[in-house]
């Protein structure tokens, strides 16, 4: 009886611990799932400061493979219930290379809904194009373009045509930009990398009232990196955009420091500046670390 019992308290045991690993691994109720989601987020967006800041483009023509190359991602889920939520992503990165010509070309969709509604209707694509006469010297074609499908869509509280016009007015429909230009490196060494370009470009803007606007903007941006040593290098890049109706500044200031083989940080300090703000500037302090064992 004695063994019996025990072999039936083991078993129990057993099937509670399978149960239990089982639910942990659904992890909606212990919140398992979430936190390794939430962890994860944390950790790509880390990495993602700390390699945006190594610029791959401030030495010279980059060798990629001769061709098309690329990659592309899609991500559903679906609920019912209590609330039926839908979410769709889908993301993709062509880049083709052919001599002294390199083209990039990144598309991404976020489709939300909730409750039959859409919550979210998004598409964001951007293509840079880059031809280097040599490893000073290169011309550029930069384009993008952003789409929100909800902007004509109203609240329910708008109920009379003026206050449907009034919040349509402030909703964005298509954001576009493309420019050309030239660029070229002022300093070329593996220690200390400099490059400079400015161009002429369009901007068009589209509401959800369907009015639009078309300006002229002028660009330039600027690229340094400087390593003091190979563990300790800076960065600053800036860029500059003046339509007719903005002057707009972005200046990002960042220095990243590999301590051990385990260890990096990165410090950063971005101003964002705009003319057309109520308060013009906006500061932003980061700090970024990377600790792996």
């Amino acid at each position: 009886m004695t063994n019996t019992l025990r072999l039936a308290s083991v078993s129990a045991l057993a099937l509670l611990l399978g149960g239990t690993a089982a639910f942990a691994q659904v992890g909606t109720i212990t919140g398992t799932r979430a936190l390794d989601d939430r962890i994860e987020d944390f950790e790509d967006d880390v990495q993602e400061d700390m390699e945006l800041s190594n610029d791959n483009l401030r030495f010279g023509n980059p060798e990629y493979r001769p061709g098309l190359s690329g990659s592309a991602s899609l991500g559903y889920s679906g609920t019912d219930g209590s609330t039926e939520n839908q979410n769709l992503t889908i993301g993709a990165r062509l880049r083709h290379a052919e001599g002294q010509f390199i083209q990039n070309l990144g598309v991404a969709l976020d489709y939300q809904e909730t409750n039959s509604d859409a919550t979210s209707e998004d598409v964001f694509a951007v293509y840079d194009g880059n031809y280097f006469f040599d490893d000073r010297f290169y011309a550029f074609v930069l384009g993008r373009i952003s789409t929100d499908g909800l902007a004509d869509d109203v609240s329910d509280d708008a109920a009379t045509p003026e206050a449907i016009a009034a919040e349509l007015a402030g909703k964005v429909k298509t954001d576009a930009f493309i420019g050309v230009g030239p660029g070229y490196r002022v300093i070329n060494r593996p220690d200390m990398a400099w490059r400079v370009q400015a161009g002429i470009g369009v901007s068009y803007l589209e509401y959800g009232d369907e009015e639009s606007e078309t300006e002229t903007g002028y660009l330039a941006s600027s690229r340094f990196f400087w390593a003091f040593n190979e563990n300790v290098f800076m960065t600053n890049d800036t860029d500059i955009l003046k339509s007719d109706t903005a002057l707009r500044v972005n200046n990002d200031l960042g220095v990243n420091v590999k301590m051990t083989d385990a260890f990096s940080t990165r410090v950063s300090y971005l101003t964002d500046y705009n003319d057309e703000r109520e308060i013009r500037t906006d500061n932003k302090l980061g700090v970024s670390l990377v600790y792996g064992f």
